[in-house]
């Protein structure tokens, strides 16, 4: 996608735009959709399965391409499979970070065979590397409010066994009939969560959106319940930022969304070390 600034537009003039309109809500969705699934991931020790996920997500866009598929659908059917197996392996006591390797790899082999099927990248699939949030469809739109939708949800009815498995699952598995079925619908949330957030930083750059907030918030909060609340600010803040710095500096949001995130934890660190130098 070529990135265009329109000369002379105040940003509360790009608010009537309409693909500015669907970027701002679609990406504050994804904000909101990856902050609140983020926590459970890191805490689990599984910071890199939405990085490993989304490297298989680019072998099912580039099988989406050479079969006439839709691409995304492609990749979401892949990821979720991806998903189920890495939990899978997990389950059977094969290292998280081997097991999440295991799928990158295939994933990125898979997209590399393609590609040179296709003699190169297509600009298609360059978008789906690098993201594309400002040409978001109704198509998509209504995926990703479905996703944030159901994240809501799920995450409200189930809190406290999520919790109470993120923190403890062999002990929760023993004493909870219901925690199958608790790990079976997170780790469709994840894949899910995942495969929307494509859309709006790209394949490369996934396990930021999932990752970085939750390391802010880990920063600045002493409670879960607080944590989840800054890592959902911190997102939504870095998405919004980073959608209109790229606008106006006509660079790819991606980039730029990331980085806001990546010096807002830079900051984050800073009052850390100033509180601790205070301690001595």
């Amino acid at each position: 996608m070529k990135f265009t600034t329109i000369t002379g537009a105040t940003m509360l003039e790009l608010f009537n735009y309409q693909f500015m309109q669907k970027a701002l809500l679609g990406g504050l969705a994804i904000a909101v959709i990856t902050s609140l699934i983020g926590p459970f991931l890191v805490l689990r020790k599984q910071s890199l399965l939405g990085d490993g996920l989304a490297h298989l997500a680019f072998g099912g866009v580039a099988l989406g391409f050479l079969i006439g598929w839709n691409p995304f659908v492609v990749a979401l059917l892949v990821v979720v499979g991806g998903s189920f197996f890495v939990q899978r392996l997990i389950r059977k006591n094969i290292y998280g970070d081997a097991a999440i390797a295991l799928i990158l790899s295939f994933g990125v082999g898979i997209g590399v065979i393609i590609t040179g099927i296709f003699h190169g990248f297509t600009a298609d699939l360059f978008n789906y590397l690098i993201g594309s949030i400002l040409t978001l469809n109704s198509t998509d739109m209504a995926l990703i409010l479905a996703v944030l939708v159901v994240m809501v949800l799920f995450i409200s009815i189930y809190y406290e066994k999520i919790v109470f498995i993120t923190f403890n699952e062999e002990l929760a598995r023993l004493q909870q009939k219901d925690n199958a079925l608790v790990n079976f619908i997170f780790t469709l949330l994840v894949a899910l969560a995942v495969t929307v957030s494509i859309r709006a930083v790209g394949i490369l750059l996934v396990s930021a959106l999932l990752v970085l907030p939750t390391l802010i918030a880990l920063k600045i909060s002493k409670s879960f319940r607080g944590t989840m609340v800054a890592a959902v600010a911190a997102s939504v803040f870095a998405m919004v930022v980073g959608i209109f710095t790229s606008f106006g500096l006509n660079l790819p949001p991606s980039g730029m969304i990331v980085m806001t995130l990546f010096f807002l934890y830079f900051f984050a660190s800073l009052k850390s070390l100033a509180g601790w130098v205070r301690r001595i």
